[in-house]
């Protein structure tokens, strides 16, 4: 069976292709606009084990918030979609990610319940890269996409002080735990009640 979904989204703000085989082997082409973006979208197709392939085309001259968000909403959908209904699937995750000294907690349940924790506070920083991704668009962009992909995340900082180790530690670690997630290593739907 093939796990792959392909979404597109149209606004008056943005423009996305994307498409997503949760079966692949980590291989990304990722170009929104955003490079630090663009980064981190990659770590979570890479340590996801994700084909990954987004275009996306924003109003990035007003600000990046609109794209950051609208990929995560596109690229959530997907995984919801890529996983059908579910059957066999490991379906929960856990673990701690370390990028040097920052060091990221996430547990992960694809419940078709979307409930967010983020409990990862950030040292004070300027954007980062060009055009400008804003630090605290992070927790926004996950929060997006684990909503979107009905799953529920909780996210935590142990320890960190570089911004940039922390945002991508998290991404990683997110692609980890959706890798773990999503294998399959069963028949039958992993929930007492039958569906997910």
């Amino acid at each position: 069976m093939s796990r792959t979904a392909s979404r597109s989204r149209t606004t008056a703000e943005t423009s996305i292709e994307l498409f997503v085989d949760l079966d692949g082997t980590g291989k990304c082409d990722v170009s929104t606009g955003i490079p630090f973006y663009d980064h981190m979208l990659t770590q979570v197709g890479k340590h996801g084990g994700f084909d990954l392939r987004i275009a996306a085309k924003g109003d990035i001259h007003i600000d990046t918030h609109h794209t950051v968000e609208d990929v995560a909403i596109t690229f959530g959908e997907a995984i919801r979609e890529a996983l059908g209904d579910k059957s066999g699937v490991r379906r929960f995750a856990s673990g701690l990610y370390p990028l040097d000294e920052a060091l990221i907690e996430i547990a992960l349940d694809l419940s078709g319940r979307p409930f967010v924790v983020w409990d990862v506070p950030l040292p004070e920083c300027l954007p980062l890269g060009d055009p400008a991704f804003d630090p605290q668009l992070a927790e926004h962009a996950i929060s997006s996409l684990a909503t979107s992909a009905g799953v529920t995340l909780h996210v935590g900082l142990k320890h960190g002080r570089n911004v940039h180790h922390i945002i991508e530690a998290a991404f990683k670690g997110l692609g980890r735990c959706f890798r773990d997630a999503v294998r399959i290593e069963g028949t039958d739907v992993p929930s007492t009640k039958g569906v997910l």
